[in-house]
């Protein structure tokens, strides 16, 4: 969001620009998964909409206010770490949205104006160097998956769109003329914890006379040990009828976690949705995603960074938060400061 926002900006402000996008799809954390069983927005869950700056895109971009959808969750419960209800169920004091088919869809959408062939996917940015054939240019080394190297040169601009610590790591591998930003300092008091995402399909719940399974909501917040985030994903707009849901876990709990096996991970998960939930049944498919850069837990606090001198900047989320348009305002106001 915040990348493809910024990119967005300064394209119609008349510069030429080209997004390089490691993965095989844009969205990021708005990502989705699709099975044959139905979508998993295995990222982020929805947005608000706060700023009005983001409320006046979501109005006025063509296209958009067909793509995005409010999601009539009732309420979101906040459970005790056994399941019970810890506080009267509230109504959403503003209203929960989401994109159809799946969060990425927004983002996929406002990517359009980016011609194809100045939006790399597939494409991650290994170094930053200086351009030798203008010393005040950049010069970008890039990879596939299929290991395949480029390089990228002519530009006057750099905009990093990535989680803090992958900044700095990048800065760290770059030509020590981009190390004399000072941003490196700064990003290394940013905290970003991990999150392991499970994805779990009941097909068998599809039977007449059989609505659902498990309790009368469709979203949670616990206080579980693991478990920090419950949504029904067969409960939003245009996701399809199979119970779905999405199970997130906590960022402490990720965080010691983080590098065990995933048949354990998803053992451990699925336990605590059990308690959760009181569903037993065994899930017909599951799979486990694991984001390494999930929650802010301490923001830079600062919209973005810009060296002006160098041409080099960051934006995301993280800088003032960690919602959807944190990451749109974010992009915005690094843009219109370049």
């Amino acid at each position: 969001m915040s990348g493809i926002t910024a990119a967005r900006t300064l394209l119609k402000a008349g510069h030429k620009v080209t997004v390089f996008e490691k993965s095989l799809s844009s969205g990021g954390r708005m990502a989705t998964r699709a099975t044959l069983l139905g979508n998993f927005d295995h990222g982020t869950q929805y947005f608000t909409v706060r700023d009005a700056r983001f409320a006046l895109a979501l109005n006025t971009v063509p296209g958009t206010q067909e793509l995005i959808k409010p999601w009539s969750v009732t309420s979101v419960r906040v459970l005790d770490a056994h399941g019970s209800v810890l506080e009267a169920a509230r109504p959403p004091k503003e209203p929960h949205f989401v994109a159809k088919p799946g969060m990425d869809a927004l983002v996929e959408h406002w990517s359009k104006p980016i011609p194809a062939q100045h939006f790399l996917k597939d494409t991650q940015v290994n170094t930053i160097q200086v351009d030798p054939k203008d010393q005040k240019k950049w010069l970008l080394k890039t990879s596939s998956k299929n290991g395949k190297l480029n390089n990228h040169a002519g530009f006057d601009h750099v905009i990093l769109a990535i989680p803090a610590p992958q900044v700095v790591e990048l800065l760290m591998q770059s030509t020590p003329k981009i190390q004399e930003t000072g941003f490196i300092k700064a990003l290394k008091q940013v905290e970003i914890g991990p999150c392991w995402t499970l994805m779990i399909a009941f097909p068998q719940a599809s039977q007449p006379g059989l609505a659902h399974l498990g309790p009368q909501w469709n979203a949670a917040k616990s206080t579980h040990h693991r478990i920090a985030w419950l949504s029904r994903e067969s409960s939003k707009p245009a996701r399809g009828s199979i119970e779905r849901w999405t199970i997130q876990a906590n960022t402490k709990w990720s965080s010691e976690h983080l590098h065990d096996d995933p048949s354990r991970i998803t053992a451990k998960l699925l336990k605590g949705f059990s308690e959760l939930t009181g569903i037993y049944a065994q899930p017909g498919r599951n799979e486990l995603h694991r984001w390494l850069y999930a929650q802010t837990i301490k923001p830079l606090g600062q919209p973005f960074l810009w060296d002006a001198q160098l041409g080099v900047g960051t934006c995301g989320d993280w800088h003032i938060g960690h919602r959807v348009e944190d990451a749109f305002v974010s992009g915005l106001s690094l843009a219109l400061a370049v």
